[in-house]
């Protein structure tokens, strides 16, 4: 017979502090010294599919992507950066329309700084009033479970008592 052993849970956490979010994001786990990489090993590599890939290209989400002498896409380190970018940025909830926008800016150069950053800026303030919905919801999902685990004590007492 195998015996589970828990460990209360405890529905407070520490706060975590505000810029937790501006560690630099991990690397992806390319080979050192390469810098040349088929579609099928940036979806291995990003977990985005070869249409999507394809799709962004063709959107204008990706700037020109490198082909080979047989017409393979070949894409860079800094292209893989800039995947890792537009996941954070989907992950924003950021439309498409204005991630493609913000590409555009980055080609066009530094004369569109101001523009990206309102864009960017805008995108934060989304972020942040998305947080703040969960953090409410997080406090009702808190309160309902610590009511049903008072009541399941409770009973679990009263049992034990009239047992």
């Amino acid at each position: 017979m195998t015996v589970l052993q828990t460990t209360p849970v405890t529905t407070r956490q520490a706060p975590t502090p505000a810029d937790v979010c501006s560690a630099p994001p991990p690397r992806h786990p390319r080979p050192d010294g390469q810098d040349s990489y088929t579609i099928s090993e940036v979806v291995a590599f990003t977990g985005l599919t070869a249409h999507t890939l394809r799709w962004y290209e063709r959107i204008g989400l990706m700037s020109h992507i490198d082909r080979s002498h047989t017409g393979q896409r070949r894409y860079s380190n800094r292209d893989l950066d800039w995947l890792d970018l537009v996941g954070k940025l989907r992950l924003t909830g950021m439309p498409v329309a204005d991630m493609v926008r913000y590409a555009e800016l980055v080609r066009e150069g530094d004369s569109t700084y101001g523009e990206r950053y309102e864009l960017l800026e805008a995108t934060r303030r989304d972020v942040r009033a998305r947080i703040a919905e969960l953090q409410d919801t997080l406090a009702v999902l808190d309160r309902k479970i610590m009511f049903y685990s008072d009541a399941t004590r409770v009973r679990a007492h009263e049992a034990e008592r009239t047992a």
